[in-house]
């Protein structure tokens, strides 16, 4: 292993519902469960943990029960943090509703993981061999985005940068957006993401727009399409649509945090793009089988399940069906 992922974003207490469907207005549901949980970027770093990569957290956590909380679930995991807690407002929250379909409704309120400077960053310092992401949510915060992507621009060259622009991306400035995917290497986004950024169009075109014209320095983007996999293509053109798994899914929350988790986990150690891909796909099904956002497996349940599927990746066998 090689490196480890160094994670600038948010990480949140996220307070989470189960009910059979979202309340029509002015009316009330009764939740079959409740979960008080670590969310937001805590998903896509445990996601990268289970699955072999060392993973510090680069982000601000608050000074209260909140920030407690976290903390906890940090250690628990292994996931150690680099900065001090914001000596001003403790960490923030979101009220996560997973409805019966399995789909899921967010509420959230920010807090320290809001506010960044480079004086706080200061204490985040990459190594060779280190791998560097960030998400949409920080950028999209007034408190945060412009220290954050100075941050970025910043970065040695050889430091690789992962970005997910996240569903807020309208929330992110344009020019901060454009200065950050300038510093990408690589890219992940839903399909609505994608389109948000490079226009409508089918997803070989929309990918092709992706490199040519947002991302010019990028290895290559990833276009995730929840159950369906994802779409990859590289700088040099090669493409592929890489298939998703047929499960029973209880609770899609924090998929796409566990796909990008256990890509750049698979890419660290050295697997090619597409089959880093595949097993990305794995992990995120695998994680729609179980409740909670951060139900990311290891890499030792991965294989298990690739191997029944008749695929696998690190070269011992691949037999995709494109």
């Amino acid at each position: 292993m090689s490196g480890r992922l160094v994670h600038i974003g948010s990480a949140v207490v996220d307070h989470v519902y189960r009910i059979d469907a979202l309340p029509a207005p002015g009316t009330e549901k009764t939740a079959s469960s409740f979960a008080q949980v670590a969310g937001g970027g805590f998903n896509m770093m445990v996601a990268a943990s289970r699955t072999g990569m060392k993973v510090v957290f680069g982000g601000q956590l608050g000074s209260g029960p909140n920030g407690d909380f976290l903390r906890a679930a940090f250690a628990a995991e292994g996931i150690a943090t680099l900065t001090h807690p914001s000596p001003l407002m403790d960490s923030g929250n979101c009220v996560a509703m997973i409805s019966g379909d399995a789909e899921r409704t967010f509420v959230s309120w920010p807090g320290a993981e809001s506010v960044l400077s480079l004086g706080m960053m200061a204490a985040v310092r990459v190594a060779p061999g280190d791998w560097v992401f960030a998400s949409g949510y920080t950028l999209s915060y007034v408190g945060s985005r412009d220290a954050l992507a100075d941050w970025i621009e910043a970065l040695p060259a050889e430091i690789p940068f992962v970005f997910d622009p996240t569903p807020v991306i309208s929330e992110i400035p344009r020019a901060i957006l454009d200065r950050v995917l300038a510093r990408t290497n690589w890219l992940s986004c839903n399909t609505t993401e994608a389109g948000e950024i490079a226009g409508p169009g089918a997803v070989e075109a929309i990918a092709a727009r992706l490199l040519s014209n947002h991302c010019p320095t990028a290895e290559a983007v990833i276009i995730r399409a929840g159950a369906e996999g994802c779409f990859v293509r590289l700088a040099d053109g090669t493409a592929q649509a890489v298939p998703g798994f047929k499960v029973a899914a209880v609770d899609t929350n924090g998929a796409g945090d566990t796909h990008i988790g256990a890509f750049v986990s698979a890419l660290s150690r050295g697997v090619p793009p597409f089959e880093a891909a595949s097993y990305a796909n794995a992990a995120a099904a695998l994680s729609v089988t179980r409740h909670g956002g951060s139900s990311a497996p290891t890499d030792e349940e991965i294989q298990t399940f690739l191997s029944h599927d008749d695929r696998s990746v690190h070269g011992r066998k691949q037999k995709a069906h494109l």
